[in-house]
């Protein structure tokens, strides 16, 4: 297991991925992009909304409901001020949380 400097490149993935595993490039790319299409599928809307690599990582989506505007709300930044909020649509949230294997290599 190498210490690394600085992030790989996606290049510099592959061929460490490829060095490892005794495949050759071609298939660790296969294998990534097979991934990156179960994850997509995973985290698209009307699916699952979570999806798990076990041991390294959750990845969830959260779905935020849209805000109303608010008019003379205090300003946090400026006591004794008001300020006008604006309305924000609803939006999806892609969040990763770093599970216990992955947290384990880190220190």
């Amino acid at each position: 297991m190498s210490n690394y400097s600085k992030p790989l490149s996606k290049t510099e993935l592959l061929n460490a991925i490829a060095e490892e595993s005794g495949c050759d490039r071609k298939q660790v790319r296969a294998v990534l992009d097979s991934l990156s299409n179960v994850i997509s599928g995973h985290v698209a809307k009307g699916s699952a909304g979570v999806f798990k690599m076990p041991g390294l990582f959750k990845i969830s989506v959260v779905d935020k409901p849209a805000t109303e505007a608010k008019h003379g709300v205090p300003n946090p930044f400026r006591p004794g001020e008001t300020m006008d909020v604006a309305a924000k649509p609803a939006s999806r949230r892609v969040k990763v949380l770093a599970l216990k294997n992955l947290k384990d290599m880190a220190s």
